[in-house]
């Protein structure tokens, strides 16, 4: 029998993330605005590391475009803006945006919560694609982190 977790914290605060990247797709709005509104509906944010939020979210919004060439470098086989679904690309963003920029946030856990994020909202078998392309980023990003981890395994061995 399997056991449900709650949702931690930080878990629940990349949900709101991923949701204000959405409705940024869907809606552009003022990334100020837009985290005015997260705040004025309590439901939105319920649960949620709010510090982790307020903290990523001013930065994430500004970098959007700047992620963007890196994350349509590292797709093999589709067009960012043409093929890649409104979930999937705000799913990549904000794991991209961790991977660049939050080192302290071990690349295995900002590649887990991404996977469990898309097979949650995602498309069926999108949580393939997410990792496939994160993967990549990760290669380039954070190719020390990459190292020690095969070194790791190495000595298991």
């Amino acid at each position: 029998m399997t056991t449900l977790r709650t949702p931690s914290r930080r878990r629940l605060a990349r949900v709101a993330l991923v949701q204000a990247l959405y409705q940024l797709q869907i809606n552009p709005t003022p990334c100020g605005e837009l985290m005015e509104q997260f705040h004025a509906d309590p439901e939105r944010l319920e649960g949620a590391d709010m510090a982790f939020f307020d903290r990523l979210w001013p930065t994430l919004c500004a970098q959007i475009e700047s992620l963007d060439p890196s994350i349509a470098a590292a797709l093999n086989d589709r067009r960012w803006r043409e093929e890649v679904n409104e979930v999937e690309r705000a799913i990549l963003r904000l794991a991209a945006f961790e991977l660049r920029y939050e080192l302290q946030t071990p690349m295995r856990v900002i590649l887990n919560e991404a996977i469990e994020l898309d097979k949650a909202f995602g498309a069926e078998q999108g949580h393939r694609f997410i990792n496939g392309v994160l993967d990549q980023l990760a290669r380039r990003w954070r190719r020390a982190e990459i190292v020690g981890v095969e070194e790791d395994a190495a000595k298991k061995l």
